[in-house]
């Protein structure tokens, strides 16, 4: 992550590459452990990401687009942070909030409110402002009661409202999302929409990965297609 400096890119990708080893035979597995344990990286494995390259400027909305297993997903785990390229580099010049995966970055265990409060002390959030940023998720969420039970006992669509109203409150220089919009009922969706294109209004950045033509063409003004890693 570098310091902040609006001359330069937000997001700076150049020849990611990302080999998924063969786990098939406990071999693989062995040979693939050993990899890992020496700090080597494993390229004998299946070519997700090839030679991706590109970039995306402070306020710019880029959809990644094509078909499932064309990459889209881990490379979006890349620029998150989730995991590494296995060679290749990239650089993010702003904080990032992502939406990858339902309930991640939650813990099952613990009630929505406990879930809010640990994201918001994440998020470096104290005193009174972190007190009315929650109360503004809670309100974003609307989830009732639930926001007292455990996350283990939620649905989809209520994982989906809790986690995007901590970035609602976060305010992420740019924001990654993963299909996670096509979890919600209609009304949040487009209660999403709305809050996503203020967003961009004033000036966050969006990468959105989507098979909905509807979400890329109302939100994005780029979209990069990814055809088996290319």
């Amino acid at each position: 992550i570098l310091p902040e400096d609006s001359s330069m890119s937000l997001i700076k990708i150049e020849n990611i590459n990302k080999f998924y080893p063969h786990v098939a035979t406990n071999q693989q597995r062995v040979r693939g452990m050993l990899k890992i344990l020496l700090n080597k990286n494993d390229d004998s494995g299946k070519h997700i990401l090839k030679d991706i390259s590109f970039t995306v400027n402070k306020g710019e909305s880029l959809a990644i687009i094509g078909k499932n297993g064309a990459g889209k997903s881990t490379l979006l785990k890349i620029i998150s942070s989730v995991i590494q390229p296995t060679s290749g580099r990239f650089e993010i010049n702003g904080t990032v909030g992502a939406l990858l995966e339902l309930g991640s970055g939650f813990d099952p265990e613990y009630t929505g409110i406990e879930n809010l409060r640990m994201s918001a002390a994440l998020y470096g959030l104290q005193g009174d402002d972190a007190d009315e940023k929650i109360n503004n998720m809670i309100e974003f969420a609307n989830i009732g009661e639930y926001i007292n039970e455990p996350v283990k006992n939620y649905s989809s669509g209520m994982v989906v409202r809790l986690g995007f109203s901590v970035i609602t409150q976060t305010k992420p220089d740019l924001l990654i999302t993963d299909e996670v919009l096509a979890v919600g009922d209609h009304s949040f969706q487009l209660k999403c929409l709305a809050w996503i294109d203020q967003y961009l209004k004033n000036g966050g950045t969006l990468l959105l990965v989507s098979h909905s033509v509807y979400h890329v063409q109302k939100l994005c003004a780029k979209a990069l297609w990814l055809e088996q890693g290319v």
